[in-house]
């Protein structure tokens, strides 16, 4: 796994042992079985997290009591090759409400052969956060954000 940052993005990527159409169907499909369970904005344990496989869907935590915490909007669905997502979390971790306010969030799959696929996530446009982005920034840069995620997704197919 690699993460590079510079002032406005962040990019991350892993290489999974599997053919381009499930390293894309588990990254949709299965989002919150590698979405760690204390990355959550609900106040209640997160019952599932849900992607929506369509532009205009939304990524979603759906709280054990029934609430909904809609944290992402699908921005670009192009199985098995790529997916844009909006980030519409505030540098307090808060939802964000102002759409202007929000970054997006692209991740690429490349085949590198019949049975392995590069997964490449670049999460741009932080600076649109407004003050205290580069906060956020840090923390999907961290050891608790993307690549967190990415060596979580990459474990399942180990």
């Amino acid at each position: 796994m690699s993460t590079n940052v510079t002032e406005t993005t962040v990019n991350t990527s892993v290489v999974v042992e599997a053919p381009i159409e499930r390293a894309f169907k588990v990254f949709t499909e299965d989002f919150g079985s590698f979405k760690p369970p204390d990355h959550n904005m609900l106040g209640v344990e997160i019952a599932e997290t849900v992607f929506e496989p369509r532009v205009g869907g939304s990524l979603y935590d759906r709280g054990v009591d029934g609430s909904v915490c809609r944290w992402a909007r699908v921005l670009a669905y192009e199985p098995p090759n790529r997916v844009v997502l909006s980030w519409d979390i505030s540098p307090q971790w808060q939802i964000e409400t102002d759409l202007d306010k929000t970054s997006e969030w692209e991740v690429r799959f490349v085949a590198e052969t019949a049975e392995r696929t590069r997964v490449e996530l670049e999460h741009r446009n932080l600076e649109r956060h407004d003050e205290g982005w580069q906060g956020l920034r840090d923390g999907v840069a961290g050891d608790a954000g993307w690549p967190l995620y990415l060596q979580r997704y990459a474990d399942l197919f180990a």
